[in-house]
């Protein structure tokens, strides 16, 4: 599993809450890369890799304590001991943190806000069932969600005996909660016995996708994890570029080719990856509406090749939906599956009007398929920081306001 972002993402809160567990001394690095191989044994010609580099206004992580997670401990010689760490060291983390929900229940505010109101001075009745349902529908959590989230509600209100509307409100952000929770995973990474984690990231026009690779690649870089970008997005202008951009502010190498085939382009970034070592491949795809038929077909193009440089590759298909979409993301959702077989959403844009409630909707459908399809990562904002791991307490905690 891929550890190393969790014990980025969750360590420090983790650790904040509960005292470390003892270092253990099997700890290891996430993954042992093989020594750099000559610039002949790939046939893409990348700039040399360099050592990362966060931007200037991003904060620095903050250091990794030993024996949380064995997989996704650092090297030992970047290692800071145990007994050095300062007793307040998860402090900025933790403010950081607290600073990111803020902004996602600022983003929320728009569902928040109705459902807030309807526990204002409300009685238990069927009355305020009724409010509730109506401002569910209104925050994208459609129908059969919207019922089923009102059946537990009501089953766990008769249990409870809860008499008052904050009780009720206490009782229904459980309930969000738990049907959330099948949504919350952490990103597998280094699943493999060799070779590079090939990430696969699809998405429409404007979704936020090639700046949501940006921030992921800053977050691996920083933890000391080795990526290889692939400019796979021949499809729109100055994308080659801006793709370039952030693999130079991470300090990692990309493979690119001008107005070449985005399918070859993908094959020489996993070939380039594995002769170099890398951890983690990341394939930039354009982006396409679902109704662009020929341009589905690509993506599965891509998917084909990639699996004939790694058999095993692609190893997460992600798609990255805008969160301001409402409904119409879900309709993404079974689109891009049917084409592609997703693995995994990042949720973006959610610092704007979004209503959150299609987080809902979708759980409702992978019931209904009977999969998994996790929501890794969500989004509030342009900063590195803003994108976190998805967790279904905090996220409803936020869509109550």
């Amino acid at each position: 599993m891929f550890r190393f972002l969790k014990q980025k993402f969750f360590g420090q809160r983790e650790a904040a809450e509960a005292p470390p567990p003892a270092p253990d001394a099997s700890a290891a690095p996430l993954t042992e890369s093989p020594a750099a191989a000559p610039a002949s044994a790939s046939t893409a010609k990348p700039r040399p890799p360099a050592p990362p580099q966060p931007p200037s206004a991003a904060p620095a992580p903050a250091p990794v304590t030993p024996g949380a997670d064995p997989m996704a401990a650092p090297p030992a010689a970047a290692a800071p001991p145990a007994a050095a760490a300062p007793a307040d060291a998860p402090t900025a983390p933790a403010a950081t943190r607290q600073g990111w929900l803020g902004r996602l229940t600022a983003g929320l505010r728009k569902t928040g806000s109705s459902l807030t109101a309807v526990f204002a001075g409300a009685r238990i009745d069927e009355a305020l069932y009724e409010e509730l349902e109506t401002a569910l529908l209104l925050a994208d959590a459609g129908t059969q969600a919207t019922a089923r989230l009102l059946e537990d509600l009501r089953r766990r209100v008769k249990a409870e005996r809860a008499t008052q509307p904050e009780q009720v409100r206490a009782l229904l952000a459980a309930v969000i909660t738990d049907w959330l929770r099948p949504l919350q995973k952490p990103l597998a990474v280094g699943a493999q016995p060799d070779g590079p984690t090939v990430w696969m990231v699809a998405g429409v026009n404007g979704a936020g996708k090639t700046t949501t690779i940006g921030k992921l690649t800053w977050h691996l870089a920083h933890h000391g994890a080795t990526v290889l970008l692939a400019a796979a997005d021949t499809f729109r202008a100055a994308a080659r570029e801006q793709l370039g951009v952030w693999a130079q502010r991470n300090g990692v190498d990309i493979v690119s080719q001008e107005g070449g085939d985005p399918a070859a382009v993908a094959y020489d970034a996993v070939t380039a990856g594995r002769a170099r070592g890398k951890d983690v491949v990341i394939v930039d795809t354009a982006g396409r509406l679902p109704t662009q038929l020929h341009l589905m077909e690509e993506l599965r193009k891509i998917k084909r090749v990639v699996q004939k440089a790694e058999p095993s590759a692609p190893h997460e298909v992600l798609l990255v939906i805008d969160g301001n979409t409402g409904q119409n993301a879900l309709a993404q959702v079974k689109a891009f599956d049917a084409a592609l077989g997703l693995t995994g959403l990042i949720v973006t844009k959610l610092d704007g009007t979004a209503k959150g409630g299609v987080l809902a909707a979708i759980a409702q459908w992978t019931r209904e398929q009977q999969r998994e399809l996790p929501v890794y990562f969500i989004g509030v904002g342009e900063k590195l920081e803003d994108l976190q791991p998805f967790d279904a307490r905090e996220f409803a905690t936020a869509l109550l306001g």
